[in-house]
C-alpha cells in the first residue's frame, strides 16, 4: 500500500492538517482561530484520521510547514510533528511554507507557465519574506526577507509577469500600480494540502530531517527581551 503521510501547517493563524496517499489527497481540516494552533493540533489530527478511517499507525511519515512563518505557529507545528514521528518511529519532512503557497497557486491558475508566482508572508513594517518559483515550483528566488520599494523585482519585471500573494501582498500592490506586469491575488492562506504534495515529493527522495534536531526555517533571528524588574 502506497505510504500515507500527515501533514501539518501551522505558519499562520489557520491551523490545517491533510492526508495523502501517493500525493493524493484523502481528507484535510483546519480551523481558522487565532491562537489556538497548541490546543488543536492533535485535535484537529485525531479527528481527520478517524473520519478517514485511520489511525496514526498508519502514517508511513509526518510533513510540517518549515517556515518562515509565526515563530509561536512553526515551533507548535514542529513539536507535534517530532512528536509524533518519535513515538512512532517514522520519518519527518519540512516543506518550504513558501514553495508550498506558490504550489497551491499554480495549481489553480490557467495558463500557470505564463507568471513567476510571489508568495509574500507579512513581516515588519514594508518587509516581507518572499520567494519566486516557476509553475513547476522551481526556485528562482531564494526566500528572503525583503523591504518592499518600487524597485522591488526590477530584474524580473523586465522579462516576466508576477503573480503576487500571501498575507504580505497588499504592501506591494500600490508600489506597483502602474506596472501591468503584476498581478496580484488576495484571500491566500498556507494549507496542509499544498505541503501534502511537496511532502510525498520529498518522501520520495528520502529528504528526511533529523527528529531530534530539527528546527523551523524562521529565515531571520528571533529576537526577545527580557521584562525589566519592577521598582
Amino acid at each position: 500500500m502506497s505510504a500515507l503521510i500527515l501533514s501539518l501547517e501551522t505558519s499562520s493563524p489557520i491551523c490545517s492538517v491533510a492526508l495523502h496517499r501517493a500525493g493524493e489527497l484523502v481528507g484535510q481540516s483546519e480551523l481558522r482561530l487565532e491562537k489556538s494552533h497548541s490546543s488543536h493540533v492533535s485535535v484537529l489530527t485525531n479527528q481527520l484520521l478517524e473520519n478517514t478511517g485511520h489511525s496514526l499507525r498508519d502514517l508511513a511519515a509526518v510533513a510540517v510547514s518549515d517556515g518562515p512563518g509565526s515563530y509561536t505557529g512553526l515551533r507548535i507545528g514542529a513539536a507535534a510533528a517530532k512528536g509524533l514521528c518519535f513515538a512512532l518511529d517514522i520519518p519527518l519532512l519540512a516543506v518550504s511554507t513558501l514553495q508550498a503557497l506558490a504550489v497551491q497557486v499554480a495549481a489553480t491558475t490557467a495558463q500557470p507557465e505564463c507568471y513567476l508566482f510571489c508568495p509574500m508572508l507579512d513581516a515588519r513594517r514594508m518587509e516581507v519574506y518572499t520567494a519566486l518559483y516557476m509553475h513547476t515550483a522551481e526556485t528562482v528566488l531564494a526566500p528572503t526577507p525583503l523591504i518592499l520599494d518600487e524597485h522591488s523585482f526590477a530584474e524580473q519585471l523586465a522579462h516576466h509577469q508576477l503573480l503576487c500573494f500571501g498575507s504580505g501582498a497588499s504592501k506591494f500592490q500600490p508600489l506597483v500600480e502602474a506596472s501591468s506586469q503584476v498581478q496580484f491575488l488576495t484571500g491566500v492562506q498556507p494549507s496542509a494540502i499544498a505541503v501534502g504534495v511537496l511532502a510525498h515529493e520529498a518522501y520520495q527522495r528520502q529528504e528526511f530531517r533529523d527528529v531530534a534536531y530539527y528546527e523551523p526555517f524562521y529565515l531571520k533571528e528571533v529576537y526577545t527581551t527580557t521584562p525589566k524588574p519592577r521598582v
